[in-house]
């Protein structure tokens, strides 16, 4: 159904040069601090905010990663803003730690869709170099110690880059639908748990909710995976999207143990500093729930709602 859908993870350990001072959640830091040093090691345009103009346009790396535009015969999401980025930074939800003294490590994961997987040596670049040129609030320096490549659905790892030796292996950990499909055979299909771990930010009917009917969260995926699958996997994903929001309208809330929290990240290109709020916790649902299990898999791996590029949306299926 989805045939040429590939996604990676990736877990990456930093080691504390210097005195880290990071916030409790670091999706925003990471994916910020990412961004911009990503622009300054590949890009000669350094001063011009956006790429639209750019000569290289086609052929750059920051421009794909960070300002994936539609081409021109594109039949969905014309607009540029509209385009979902091809990675997720997953930090780690279980260490709230402010302050990291040197030779303390940290570490998170990173998801690529598509195209984007043969871009890993870019990543693993610039988070060096991020590195020497320091995170968080005083610039504290790390070093990457090592990334590992993790197959998201069996938790299997390899490595594939350490500091000793500075060279990227290859690895054939990536996830294909056949995978997502053997996989959502252990999921029960009458009754199956859900647990947001990260602030998920999804409007329905105008607002945000905090309390997601079933059908809601079918939606989001389905909109977000064919997004991903279009625009970084080059094929349009031919579903009766109808059909199935209506038949996922019958599944019924068991139990929503969800509730909404507030966080807040810094804007460098916007000099402002943005809400990120979202509902975290658990939510159970009932029915037959069959045909839904390899969609709960697919969001499960690439995250739903907003701002899922620094983590949001993750959620577990339980």
């Amino acid at each position: 159904m989805l045939d040429e859908l590939r996604i990676a993870g990736y877990r990456f350990t930093l080691k504390a040069r210097d005195e880290l001072h990071l916030p409790p959640y670091k999706g925003g830091t990471l994916r910020g601090g990412f961004g911009h040093t990503f622009k300054r090691v590949v890009c000669f345009q350094r001063e011009v905010k956006t790429c639209q103009g750019c000569l290289l346009r086609e052929n750059c790396p920051y421009a794909y990663i960070f300002e994936t535009s539609p081409p021109s015969d594109a039949q969905v999401l014309r607009k540029h803003s509209d385009v979902p980025l091809p990675f997720v930074i997953e930090p780690d939800t279980t260490d709230r730690r402010t302050t990291y003294r040197p030779d303390d490590t940290l570490s998170f994961d990173l998801i690529l869709v598509g195209q984007a997987i043969n871009y890993l040596p870019y990543f693993i670049v610039v988070f060096r170099e991020l590195g020497n040129r320091g995170l968080g609030w005083e610039r504290g320096k790390y070093s990457l110690h090592e990334v590992e490549a993790v197959q998201p659905l069996s938790r299997t790892q390899e490595r594939i880059y350490s500091a000793t030796d500075e060279m990227v292996c290859s690895s054939e950990l990536e996830v294909t639908f056949q995978d997502i499909e053997r996989h959502a055979e252990e999921i029960p299909g009458d009754e199956v748990t859900l647990r947001f771990l990260t602030p998920t930010r999804i409007k329905h009917e105008g607002r945000f909710i905090s309390r997601p009917p079933f059908h809601v969260i079918v939606r989001n995926i389905l909109r977000r995976v064919s997004s991903l699958y279009y625009f970084h996997c080059g094929e349009q994903w031919e579903f009766d999207y109808r059909g199935t929001i209506e038949r996922a309208k019958k599944i019924g809330s068991v139990r929503l143990n969800t509730r909404w929290v507030d966080w807040e990240r810094y804007s460098g290109r916007q000099k402002a500093k943005m809400k990120m709020g979202g509902f975290v916790g658990e939510a159970v649902y009932g029915g037959d729930l069959a045909e839904f299990r390899p969609l709960l898999l697919l969001g499960q791996l690439v995250h739903i709602g907003k701002a899922c590029v620094f983590g949001n949306g993750r959620y577990e299926v339980r």
